[in-house]
């Protein structure tokens, strides 16, 4: 959630790809060498495969992620570290309904052969093929994995923003705000995606198992049992530097802005308010800082 498609979006493709390859007969050595292999066989352009499906539902994956988190914390009546735990954790699952097709689709385009033997024609043409030749639960395969990397990861995000802008004292009129949070907010991706990267890694091979072959996994334990007995343990941190150098600007401007527009309009709220009431005080008050979790 809130990476910047366009910018950002050569970054998703090497950790997509390094994290499926083959380990028998590796394709790139590392991120660096992932993007030089992909411009060199595929164009600048294969950079950017799959930035349809991205496209096509972040707009209002986050509208729905900022409405759910902060709703929930209203709901559950007080704002402590728990509740934004749990409010973020909400506003995850929730999302997955959206994002996991869509990131099915982004993986098989990101995956799929350059040239005239592609089999897919865009983001759109993926998922009615996939629902054609597998239904509904082709559509949302890699579901379950998703709601256990979503869940948690999106409940970290949240807390961790939380308690470093009130540990900065991110307050309106500081000098340093923007800095502060984007600061809070790139440090809140980073460790989201470190803590439940390794179930990324699992959603990714079951997302692309089968399409270059017989399928191999039963499941996610099997994904789990077999990529570890192949690879060892670092087959979960696979494409995770590619990862966390996306991670970091994506979210710090995602949520810097937010809170900053939030922080606006609340402001001008309330000077409308104070002066249609009657008796109301002539002394401005200056606007609260508005955390994103008061939608």
């Amino acid at each position: 959630f809130g990476y910047q498609p366009c910018a950002l979006q050569a970054r998703g493709i090497a950790s997509v790809r390094l994290q499926v390859q083959n380990t028998e007969k590796p394709q790139y050595r590392g991120t660096l060498h992932c993007f030089q292999s992909i411009i060199k066989q595929e164009s600048v352009l294969g950079l950017y495969k799959g930035l349809g499906s991205p496209l096509m539902g972040l707009t209002f994956i986050n509208a729905l992620v900022f409405g759910v988190q902060g709703n929930t914390l209203r709901a559950l009546g007080q704002d402590s570290p728990l509740n934004q735990f749990l409010a973020g954790a909400a506003a995850g699952a929730i999302q997955c309904v959206i994002c996991c097709p869509m990131e099915l689709a982004k993986t098989r385009l990101q995956l799929q052969a350059a040239g005239p033997a592609r089999a897919y024609k865009g983001s759109l043409d993926c998922l009615v093929q996939i629902y054609r030749h597998e239904g509904l639960r082709g559509i949302n395969r890699g579901m379950v994995s998703t709601l256990l990397r979503e869940t948690p990861s999106f409940g970290v995000y949240f807390l961790t923003y939380d308690v470093l802008t009130r540990a900065m004292g991110c307050e309106p009129g500081d000098r340093l705000l923007v800095p502060k949070l984007l600061l809070a907010g790139g440090t809140s991706g980073i460790t989201s995606w470190l803590s439940t990267y390794p179930m990324d890694v699992v959603k990714s091979r079951l997302q692309a198992d089968g399409l270059q072959g017989t399928p191999r996994y039963r499941g996610i334990v099997d994904c789990m049992r077999q990529s570890y007995q192949a690879e060892g343990w670092q087959v979960f941190t696979r494409g995770l530097a590619s990862t966390l150098l996306r991670a970091f600007p994506v979210n710090a401007a995602t949520f810097a802005t937010v809170t900053v527009v939030l922080t606006y309009i609340r402001g001008e709220e309330d000077q409308v308010d104070s002066e249609a009431a009657p008796g109301a005080s002539t002394t401005p008050a200056g606007p609260a800082l508005a955390q994103p979790s008061s939608l």
